[in-house]
């Protein structure tokens, strides 16, 4: 709700991006992560081997270890790590995957685990079959 008679001013957020060339470039118009006071979220990242620029081939898990390197790289340019991700979301274009991509997150994470939501969907850009983004927080 507004109070009083005066115009409504807007001020424009200032973004501060993070960009790693050890992951691969934006497929569109997005930054790889983004600052938001000591909160760095992660835009999704798919298995794409960021020195060929091409998707890895491969089962969900290779898939997953490759999305993980990415965004880790995103995470550590921006001086922050793994233990430091506080929610992940995952997208899978099939769920009978759950349990293959569930055993790599284990390998990138330790209790306690981030908060982490996993939704099956129709695709995914380039033919993935996960992408992954995450929250992070610093210290």
């Amino acid at each position: 709700m507004l109070i009083g008679n005066g115009p409504t001013v807007s001020t424009p957020m200032t973004r501060h991006s993070v960009h790693s060339r050890a992951a691969p470039e934006a497929v569109g118009p997005y930054s790889q992560g983004v600052w938001a006071g000591d909160m760095l979220f992660l835009s999704g990242q798919t298995p794409i081997d960021p020195a060929t620029g091409k998707l890895v081939e491969g089962d969900i898990a290779r898939q997953t270890r490759q999305v993980f390197d990415n965004l880790e790289a995103v995470l550590l340019r921006a001086g922050l790590a793994m233990n430091d991700v506080i929610k992940c979301n995952v997208y899978l274009i099939n769920m009978a995957d759950f349990n293959a991509m569930n055993k790599v997150y284990a390998e990138r994470f330790s209790s306690p685990f981030p908060a982490r939501t996993t939704v099956a969907v129709a695709e995914l850009p380039l033919g993935a079959q996960v992408e992954i983004e995450l929250v992070a927080k610093r210290p």
